[in-house]
């Protein structure tokens, strides 16, 4: 009897190039998962039109539509749960998932980003601020971090990195395209090996 693929939620807050990195992945027979579901936090995100033009169901996730915020966080986790999510992917997604969500799927959901954890981390740190960040401080070298995702941003625990080097001249923009480049190659195959079981979560990987 075939095994179900896993089901996987992915959240997004823009263009959605982290998505389309899973979509790429899938068709190459790379990625065994199955998208179910695109989120975003934003209803103008181009990430919506690459999960349609795939005929993968959509969802905007905007807390003020709610009557409250605790309203919201039950009507996501009722939305995954009812698709029978498996994991959650975060790329590029620019919100603190709410935390019944996050104690749902404890060690299933999944961040990426881009620079060294735990090296410009935290609220507010993310694309072109990461990117300035490491080139105005004069590191030679840069990345890409995918970690366990828990209630405080960037904090969980590390699955893998890729270094990438701070060339001479490099610019916020020079630097993220490279970044980009390893994000869009890693981030599948380690979502791959997590729900394949190939990581010690208990005792660090």
């Amino acid at each position: 009897m075939n095994e179900q693929p896993a089901r996987i939620a992915v959240f997004i807050s823009g263009g959605g190039t982290g998505l389309q990195a899973f979509i790429d992945a899938s068709k190459a027979g790379i990625f065994s998962g199955k998208i179910a579901l695109v989120v975003s936090s934003k209803s103008k995100a181009f990430g919506l039109q690459r999960a349609e033009r795939e005929n993968i169901e959509t969802f905007v996730f905007k807390k003020k539509k709610y009557p409250s915020p605790e309203e919201a966080d039950r009507d996501l986790l009722h939305i995954l749960q009812e698709r029978r999510i498996d994991y959650i992917a975060l790329a590029g997604y620019l919100k603190l998932l709410p935390n019944n969500v996050v104690k749902a799927y404890p060690r299933r959901i999944i961040n990426i980003h881009p620079a060294l954890l735990p090296n410009y981390g935290g609220k507010g740190m993310y694309g072109h601020f990461v990117h300035e960040a490491v080139i105005a401080a004069g590191d030679k070298e840069s990345g890409v971090t995918i970690h366990l995702v828990d209630e405080i941003y960037d904090n969980g625990l590390i699955l893998e990195q890729a270094r990438v080097p701070v060339l001479d001249g490099d610019t916020p923009e020079t630097l993220a395209a490279r970044v980009l480049e390893q994000e869009h190659k890693l981030y599948p195959r380690v979502l791959e090996k997590l729900i394949k079981g190939k990581y010690d979560l208990k005792n660090g990987k």
